[in-house]
């Protein structure tokens, strides 16, 4: 009966989330440990909320619990819910609101979750430790081991197993760490190895190591300047050494202090996980995950990501598609703003001001039957006139859009001029003189 009522639990919090960058936008997220499990990925990231009197320090990075996520197809997201709480493990101080970034990995059909949190004075001394949690699902329910890793003080777990079976794990503070972990996943061999080569001066942290045609790519955030920026050295064994090799995203441009990431390969292309502080403008310690799709030089080394709003896979061309998580956009005449600054999980809207103004969205799927009726969430206070064109495989006008003047939002339908079929790229244009602002358009 317990296991039925845990279960009933999970199930009744599972959420449905789309895709875009952010790719969780009801909660703040941080730190993605992204996996491949099955023909699934599992995402696994820290949970910041906002600090207050009694919950963590005001003004600093704020995470009670963790979530994981689930995908099939990279575009639609289920939230599995809490799968670990600081107050429900027994070696963490549950006052202290510092579980941090994470990592998970499978073996032998067990699921390990790695976490760091502030121990209790009671477990080996204060400070940071890192504790397991394990399961039979990648989304729980996950049990706590009652003690965190001896020898391992740190933050920021990354556990890669290579094709021998052998399992490290990595961590940081103020180094980044090294150790073998023994068969059972909870204990270390030996002691603990400073990576060494890698950048004497600024903050490193975050620690990701992956394997590529027999390349081990150590990967980290490290502020070289200002904040963090993402960089990596490469080596021919899971220890290293490694020779320090280049940058694989820039700092961030909205100014968001940390970045943090992982890498996985699904279904035959690469993708960086990272976040940027999307649904806090004005306060980078709550922070959002975002993808976009990685790419390889011929001699192994990492082509530079640039962050898209776009994002990774298909969109539905009968979901609501939030142009404002634009693939490209006119250099003038045409913004992206919140919709509620005092709630940003509302989400974005693009605001067209100027005539001939335009913004593209990449790789709409309309499917095999074609939609028959256009909708599009909008608002202008004149009235205004949209374009609405497909700018792939031939420029097709698919509508022509007449919002009228209304100081509310409103859902505008009607049929479309020409129906398409298919994966294509759209381009929405203002037409005339008037200002006018969407929230979404979609087709039926």
């Amino acid at each position: 009966m317990k296991r039925i009522c845990i279960n009933l639990l999970f199930v009744l919090s599972f959420t449905a989330i789309n895709a875009q960058n952010p790719i969780v936008r009801d909660q703040f997220t941080a730190d993605p440990s992204a996996r491949v499990f099955g023909d699934k990925v599992y995402v696994y990231p820290s949970h910041d909320i906002l600090a207050k009197d009694g919950q963590g320090r005001p003004g600093w990075f704020c995470m009670a619990d963790y979530h994981v996520f689930s995908t099939s197809n990279l575009t639609d997201w289920t939230d599995h819910g809490v799968i670990v709480s600081q107050n429900k493990v027994k070696w963490v101080d549950s006052a202290a609101y510092a579980m941090w970034a994470p990592d998970c990995i499978e073996r032998n059909g067990k699921y390990y979750f790695y976490f760091p949190a502030i121990k209790k004075d009671t477990f080996d001394g204060r400070g940071f430790g890192i504790g397991v949690a394990v399961s039979d699902s990648p989304y729980g329910p996950f049990v706590p081991e009652e003690k965190p890793i001896k020898k391992v003080h740190g933050i920021d777990p990354n556990v890669f197993i290579d094709k021998d079976g052998q399992a490290y794990l990595y961590w940081s503070m103020r180094n980044i760490y090294v150790a073998k972990l023994k068969d059972n996943m909870l204990e270390i061999e030996g002691e603990p190895q400073v990576i060494a080569n890698l950048p004497e001066n600024g903050l490193k942290e975050g620690p990701w190591l992956f394997e590529r045609n027999g390349i081990y790519y150590m990967t980290f955030p490290h502020v070289e300047n200002k904040t963090e920026r993402l960089e990596y050295a490469m080596g021919k064994s899971p220890m290293g050494p490694f020779s320090m090799t280049g940058v694989v995203m820039d700092e961030s441009e909205s100014g968001c202090w940390t970045n943090h990431h992982s890498f996985i390969n699904f279904k035959g292309q690469w993708y960086l996980f990272y976040h940027n502080n999307d649904l806090s403008p004005k306060f980078d310690k709550n922070r959002s995950i975002r993808v976009d799709s990685l790419f390889f030089n011929e001699d192994g080394t990492i082509r530079k990501v640039i962050p898209t709003f776009r994002g990774v896979g298909l969109t539905s061309a009968s979901s609501e598609i939030q142009i404002d998580r634009y693939s490209a956009i006119s250099k003038s005449g045409v913004s992206v703003t919140l919709l509620d600054t005092a709630n940003t999980f509302k989400g974005w809207k693009t605001v067209f001001e100027n005539k001939d103004s335009w913004i593209q969205y990449n790789s709409v799927d309309f499917g095999k039957e074609k939609p028959k009726i256009i909708v599009i969430k909008a608002l202008s206070e004149k009235g205004g006139d949209l374009l609405v064109k497909t700018s792939n495989a031939g420029e097709k006008i698919i509508a022509k859009v007449k919002i009228p003047a209304n100081k509310d939002w409103i859902e505008i339908k009607l049929p479309v001029s020409l129906s398409v079929k298919g994966v294509h790229n759209i381009v929405v244009s203002q037409v005339g003189d008037n200002p006018v602002e969407v929230d979404w358009i979609s087709f039926k």
